[in-house]
């Protein structure tokens, strides 16, 4: 049938740890005590990728880079990288039993698509250790899905590569990349989504693309809810997402739009397309 079958979520930012900070404050930490002041959208700006591409793609950003050169005399290296990453795990290992908690709705979000059959995978730009704790806390408190695939069963090929997703619809006997989801909150799940030719949907509210706490947005107007969440959705379209959501509570019924596509024959990029186009 020319249904969707599966649908794979990512973890922070989209199903937990609502703004993604977990692991956004230790990039932060790591950089100033290298001596390099990095901003929060800086920090922000490749997440979702491996963490070790993160720190790699963080210290590529001219300003950055201009400030290691003038404290080093030098270009970054890979050795910088990997003392750099070095500091990192361990530091996030730290924290993020903290960062577990589901997002509102995920878990009823969830709980609709296993009714109507669809199986649940999920990716990640964390490693399987740092996979091992967000799990069981999240477990704990009512999200698990059928499976999850992490860079380090794709050979350390994480976001954007699409590895990460055919792994998933292999475990879980996904016909067809057409009749899968992908969902996340970062313009590299997008580009892995749309990589794996399957429907990439951007979610806004809490994502790491959005770049605020619950309590922060909680604490803004209805007139600044409403401009952050255009300027999150335009972002997602802008890297290439089908459609966008504001929460995952809204994903079911927009499984059920796609059906209806699919049933027309339509197929993930059509759609993408028509809302590029009001860009």
């Amino acid at each position: 049938m020319n249904r969707i079958e599966g649908v794979i979520l990512d973890w922070a930012g989209t199903a937990v740890d609502f703004g993604c900070f977990a692991p956004v404050n230790v990039f932060v930490d790591i950089f100033s005590q290298a001596g390099i002041e990095v901003t929060m959208e800086e920090a922000r700006a490749p997440m979702g990728m491996l963490k070790i591409d993160h720190i790699r793609a963080m210290l590529a950003m001219p300003r950055i880079s201009a400030l290691w050169k003038d404290k080093y005399g030098r270009d970054f290296s890979e050795e910088d990288v990997h003392r750099l990453y070095a500091a990192f795990e361990p530091a996030l290992m730290a924290s993020l039993s903290e960062y577990t908690d589901p997002i509102p709705g995920v878990i009823e979000a969830v709980d609709a698509l296993r009714a109507d059959g669809l199986k649940i995978g999920s990716t990640t730009g964390y490693t399987r250790s740092m996979m091992d704790v967000v799990t069981q806390g999240a477990r704990e408190k009512g999200y698990f899905p059928d499976h999850l695939v992490t860079p380090d069963e794709t050979g350390s090929y994480g976001r954007p590569y699409p590895y990460m997703i055919f792994r998933n619809m292999e475990h879980l006997k996904l016909s067809a990349s057409w009749k899968v989801v992908k969902a996340g909150d970062t313009a590299s799940d997008i580009q892995e989504g749309v990589q794996a030719g399957v429907w990439s949907v951007g979610v806004v509210i809490g994502s790491s693309e959005m770049g605020l706490s619950q309590e922060e947005y909680d604490r803004l107007s209805a007139n600044e809810r409403a401009e952050a969440i255009k300027r999150t959705r335009r972002a997602f379209l802008a890297n290439g997402a089908d459609f966008t959501i504001d929460t995952l509570a809204e994903l079911p019924a927009l499984i059920g739009t796609i059906n209806q596509m699919l049933a027309k024959g339509e197929r993930p990029g059509q759609a993408r397309r028509l809302q590029t186009a009001e860009l």
